[in-house]
């Protein structure tokens, strides 16, 4: 009597056979209990491999996003300190490809008082209509608008940490010291101004939050003396990521003795820091998919030693050893396809869900997961790229493949006479 692989397409025959003994039943049940614990440990390693990737892929956008709130695309600024002929660079600015704004800007330290408190900043010189169409920020104010600079002089916005800070609200007063002071008959005194405060933003970003404070252009000018010159030129891209060459090629066209900067300088340590955080988990949480996909063996291991005697009489109706090879293939395979896709969907739902999830477990336990102060942010954003989904999907499911072999090459030297003769 011959096997029916002569009457029938050696892959259905393999899958028939592999299948049939993933659904082992009555005394064989704990076969198949063996194999669904083996899909839900893979299903859990590759879920938990996509969360902490989607986790550090939103940490870095919102970080991203929120930086680019409140600080330009790219700065030019004189190696002296003072520039005096902007208008001329802000002209040949405009007219580089991909620059869609070039405006002047100034910035320097100070302090602020109010009451018994006081904090350094940074003030920030800018006018209130570019940094409302370019910066954000109007976008972001939680108290007043942005334009009310614009409604009078001796006025000033501030973050809200920064506010807080001091203790102060819309409508209060602070005193600005500018570091540079004044020759008097009794000394050096510091310049001071009494401000009042127009607005409060808050960015998202504790560390511009807590320390960067906006005011007019000519009233920053006036404060620092700066006459008509200021600090630099920001520009705005249409592509950000262009910054570091559209900035230094600005330069270059303006016949270079500029300093440059870009916002992927100035934070790189940030994006860096995420990158090999990213890639060090990645490594590390792979680990903890293959100890799951090599569970697959001890799996497929003891289905070949339950299944001797089957396979022994398979052999003597006529399968070649590929057949049994493959029959045992198609188990892990189906195994390594049934945990990696519920693994990948598990991921991405709870990416998806997993700042309400955080939110809930905070109010659950009465406490707060991320510190702004330490974190730059109080939430937990999670962005999935379909190109993580590929890479971890592709990994796990090659690592079962893997593991799938030694088992069905084990299953396929089984020998019918050796087999049958213990039965």
């Amino acid at each position: 009597m011959r096997c029916a692989t002569s009457e029938r397409p050696v892959s259905l025959y393999e899958w028939l056979i592999g299948t049939r003994y993933l659904r082992s039943t009555h005394r064989r049940g704990f076969v198949s209990i063996v194999a669904l614990i083996s899909v839900a440990g893979l299903a859990l390693g590759v879920a938990v491999l996509l969360v902490v990737l989607s986790v550090m892929n939103g940490f870095g956008r919102e970080l991203r996003s929120r930086i680019l709130t409140v600080t330009s695309h790219a700065t030019l600024m004189s190696l002296d300190g003072a520039l005096h002929d902007w208008h001329r660079i802000q002209a040949v600015a405009l007219r580089q490809p991909g620059v869609l704004g070039a405006e002047p800007y100034i910035e320097a330290q100070a302090m602020l008082a109010h009451g018994g408190h006081v904090s350094g900043v940074t003030v920030r010189g800018m006018p209130p209509e570019v940094e409302s169409g370019t910066g954000g920020l109007a976008q972001r104010m939680v108290s007043g608008r942005l334009a009310d600079l614009e409604g009078g002089a001796r006025r000033i916005v501030l973050g809200r940490a920064l506010a807080a800070e001091l203790g102060v609200r819309v409508g209060d007063r602070v005193v600005l010291i500018v570091p540079e002071g004044t020759a008097t008959p009794v000394g050096v005194v510091p310049r001071m101004q009494r401000l009042t405060v127009a607005g409060v933003f808050e960015s998202g970003m504790y560390e511009y939050d807590r320390g960067l404070a906006l005011v007019r252009m000519a009233e920053a000018a006036k404060l620092y003396r700066l006459g008509d010159a200021v600090t630099g030129v920001r520009l705005t891209l249409a592509d950000p990521m262009r910054a570091p060459g559209a900035v230094r090629d600005l330069a270059l066209a303006l016949g270079g003795g500029f300093y440059v900067s870009d916002w992927t300088r100035n934070h790189a340590n940030f994006f860096r820091s995420i990158e090999l955080t990213k890639s060090m988990m990645f490594v590390i949480l792979s680990m903890i998919v293959g100890v799951a996909a090599f569970n697959i063996v001890a799996t497929l291991v003891m289905i070949v030693k339950e299944k001797q005697t089957d396979i022994a009489i398979l052999r003597t109706m006529g399968a070649a050893p590929r057949n049994i090879l493959g029959a045992f293939a198609v188990q892990g395979v189906l195994i390594g396809f049934a945990g990696t896709g519920l693994g990948a969907l598990l991921g991405i739902v709870v990416s998806r869900n997993l700042q309400a999830l955080v939110h809930g477990l905070e109010k659950l336990l009465g406490t707060r997961f991320l510190d702004a102060r330490v974190y730059f942010m109080s939430d937990l954003p999670a962005y999935v790229q379909p190109l993580d989904v590929l890479r971890v999907c592709g990994i796990a499911f090659a690592l079962c493949a893997l593991a799938t072999l030694y088992p069905a090459w084990r299953a396929a030297r089984t020998a019918p006479a050796e087999a049958l003769r213990h039965d």
